[in-house]
């Protein structure tokens, strides 16, 4: 059963004021709303609990995400009903994310296990080497303290309450404290409800993990700005994303912020696969445009091709395909007001040409496809923006050096697509130094929607992208965000933690 209220250090309390959820279907729930004290009084349980969490093993820390896999899943059929109707997202979604959420669990329990996450090194004693001796020396990876979570709204379970950030941070060693997206706020206090009896099951401090719910802006800033915080994660907008950072900079302690904030995903069509493809790629990608509503980080939203005849019939192709998706509901009012400014915005630029579209007033988003010269996209910065749905722009260039003239003025992305045969190797790999400086996962011949979670993924990219290009949110790597080497000189060895 929901209770509506924030979850600190083990124990459900209220706020002083409520706010009202806006589910795309069913009834309407009161959550309390976050305040600046909950917050400090859930970053001190943090604080208190990190002595005691960082010391615990690996296996026991293992053991505590696999018993928040298993309470979630013990939830699953809540879950689905309340995430579809807070959320707007079909059930098959909803079971995908949440199997996606426990399955990252076990596999962070399964590599922290292993140990080799630790970057575990060691330099024997050379007493005798001359001029000087040499100390002994080993460095092993250590946990930097309370993290600050940031729920994603378009993921209500994968990258919010009990997502990759928290996920990663525990299996750090690291006490987490999140701030509930009001996006889905009945998701994530079923979800802290997992992760408090995973938690109880486990006999962990109360302090390893609470959650507020709600709150202004001055929830979000008193959390980011808290002395005792080490980190945060953050998934959202560009503007709200770019606040944080600058405040987590401005602290008289700085602190990491990785957020990952915004990208366009551009896919670079090449000649020979556009004259052997056109209209199956067109088609491929409406299909990658329009899932989920264009709500995916990953949504490639820019198509650069070369004009002329095989351009006509990707668009024509892409268009045929897009006139077959339905409007498709988005996570909130907001967002569908936005996606409509952002189209209208597009549409109004007066050097674009609308090839499909359908304005819609209520919380639908239809697809818009647009086309933009080269010449245009590289003299209008306005362009190179996120539209958060499913809009699309093909950018026609002239020819592949201006292909490669756009692939160099691109922001920071996170992902980049070659559409290429093998005719189209020597362009590509023109085009190849270019794009693996621009983002975190270059991929030939598919759609970036769909992020895999394993040790070799990247999600990140340089910014605007992400805040930290060394990282990635999604993968085993991501638990190193939320470590920090420490080295040991003539420490015994009984001193020293995970060693073995």
């Amino acid at each position: 059963m929901l209770t509506g209220k924030h979850l600190i250090a083990g124990e459900w309390r209220d706020g002083n004021t409520t706010f009202s959820s806006e589910p795309a279907h069913g009834p309407a729930r009161d959550f309390a709303v976050g305040t600046p004290d909950l917050v400090d009084a859930a970053v001190k349980a943090a604080e208190e609990a990190f002595a005691s969490y960082s010391a615990t093993t690996r296996a026991e820390r293992a053991a505590f995400l696999r018993e928040i896999a298993k309470e979630i899943d013990a939830r699953g059929d809540e879950i689905t009903e309340l995430g579809t109707q807070e959320s707007g997202l079909p059930e098959g979604r909803l079971v995908g994310e949440r199997g996606r959420t426990t399955g990252q669990l076990k596999l962070f329990a399964d590599h922290i296990e292993k140990g080799d996450y630790l970057d575990r090194r060691h330099d024997a004693a050379l007493p005798d080497r001359a001029p000087l001796p040499r100390p002994d020396l080993r460095m092993v990876q250590r946990p930097i303290g309370p993290v600050a979570v940031f729920g994603a709204s378009n993921f209500p379970l994968a990258f919010s309450v009990g997502g990759g950030d928290t996920a990663s941070a525990l299996a750090a060693g690291c006490p987490v404290v999140v701030k509930g997206h009001s996006a889905h706020p009945g998701t994530g206090e079923l979800v802290a409800q997992a992760i408090d009896a995973a938690r109880k099951t486990c006999g962990l401090h109360e302090g390893v993990f609470s959650l507020v719910q709600g709150g202004k802006r001055d929830v979000g800033t008193a959390l980011v700005t808290h002395p005792l915080i080490s980190a945060v994660g953050f998934t959202g907008s560009l503007g709200g994303g770019r606040a944080l950072f600058d405040l987590c900079a401005q602290r008289p302690n700085p602190i990491p912020f990785f957020g990952e904030l915004g990208s366009v995903n551009p896919m670079f069509v090449l000649p020979a696969a556009l004259e052997n493809r056109a209209a199956e790629i067109g088609k491929g990608w409406a299909g990658s445009l329009t899932m989920g509503a264009g709500q995916f980080c990953t949504n490639p939203g820019v198509a650069v091709v070369q004009a002329g005849p095989q351009a006509d019939a990707f668009i024509a192709a892409t268009v045929e395909a897009l006139a077959e998706v339905a409007p498709q509901t988005m996570l909130t009012d907001g967002m569908a007001d936005a996606y409509r400014k952002g189209a209208a915005q597009i549409a109004d630029n007066g050097k674009t040409e609308q090839k499909a579209g359908t304005a819609t007033t209520d919380r639908t988003a239809a697809p818009y496809l647009f086309t933009v010269s080269g010449d245009d996209w590289l003299a209008n910065p306005d362009l190179h923006h996120e539209v958060f749905g499913p809009l699309g722009l093909v950018v026609l260039v002239k020819d592949a050096a201006q292909a490669e003239e756009i692939a160099r003025g691109l922001e920071g992305q996170l992902t980049l697509t070659l559409q290429m045969d093998e005719a189209d190797h020597d362009i590509a790999s023109g085009l190849m130094p270019l794009l693996e400086r621009k983002a975190g996962r270059v991929l030939a011949n598919g759609f970036p929607t769909g992020v895999e979670v394993c040790d070799a993924m990247v999600h990140g990219g340089p910014y605007p992208a992400s805040t930290n290009f060394g990282a990635t949110s999604v993968g085993t790597l991501a638990i190193r965000r939320f470590l920090r080497p420490v080295c040991y000189q003539n420490i015994p060895t009984a001193l020293i933690p995970d060693l073995d």
